[in-house]
């Protein structure tokens, strides 16, 4: 009777053991569950900004032959993922240029005035915000500063100062997770040519503003005069030792997306 007693406190003793054990796994598998889901989705979301990131540079050499006249017509495939694509905005430049005129009596700088819209091809996922924007890609991530992808291709050489300036025609939009077509096709390209050119003023209104700034100063080391943050715009120059020519390439774009 003695021996079936200590059997029996033995059998609850290894039910109670298993149990703890049982919980304990339980519990640990709550525990990589609740920590691996969240960090399993970041990954995913990660890979899938960097795989729209890519497209968008993709898209951006192709949309670029275009503006080259290396193409007539580019179409890009990008794949969604739930994300919304659209052709959109009110992004803009100006350009105010201090040219020499000789057949002015006396001979002086004259200001030349040129404005344009550049609108953007724009995806948008979450806090994810990835567009094409004069022939540059630009991105925001979570609410965090503007970052430049791909430059937007301003040039100066040898005393040569190339600006290309493209506005973006459509309204058309998809979203969803399947694959959508982007297709641009060239306009009437027109090249604007300044010669003797001692100062170039530059404002440029943009979502990514803060990007273009840095590229401007950074890379085409113009000076910042300021910017304003209410109107997303900045205002940057350059005054030149010796006179440049300026050549802006005005550059219409139709773009559907399908």
């Amino acid at each position: 009777m003695k021996g079936s007693f200590r059997r029996s406190d033995d059998a609850v003793s290894e039910m109670v053991d298993f149990g703890i054990v049982l919980s304990l796994i339980i519990l640990a598998m709550a525990i990589v569950i609740v920590g691996a889901v969240p960090l399993l989705e970041h990954m995913q979301e990660t890979q899938h900004t960097k795989n729209i990131r890519q497209g968008f540079e993709i898209l951006a050499l192709n949309i670029n032959k275009v503006v080259l006249d290396m193409a007539p017509s580019q179409s890009v495939e990008l794949k969604m993922q739930g994300g919304s694509l659209s052709v959109t905005g009110d992004s803009s430049i100006e350009l105010i240029v201090k040219e020499w005129n000789y057949s002015a009596t006396p001979p002086s700088f004259e200001p030349r005035y040129f404005e344009k819209q550049m609108r953007t091809i724009e995806y948008s996922s979450g806090g994810t915000l990835i567009s094409y924007e004069n022939a540059g890609v630009w991105a925001k991530y979570h609410g965090e500063n503007a970052v430049m992808v791909s430059q937007p291709g301003f040039i100066f050489e040898n005393n040569v100062l190339i600006i290309p300036i493209i506005t973006l025609f459509g309204t058309t939009s998809a979203s969803g997770k399947g694959i959508e077509r982007v297709t641009a096709d060239g306009g009437k390209k027109t090249i604007h040519n300044y010669e003797n050119v001692s100062q170039v003023n530059l404002t440029l209104t943009s979502d990514f503003y803060k990007a273009w700034e840095r590229y401007l100063h950074e890379t085409m080391h113009m000076q910042i005069a300021r910017v304003d943050t209410s109107n997303n715009t900045v205002y940057a120059y350059r005054n030149y030792q010796e006179n440049i020519d300026l050549f802006i390439i005005d550059s219409p774009m139709d773009v559907r997306i399908d």
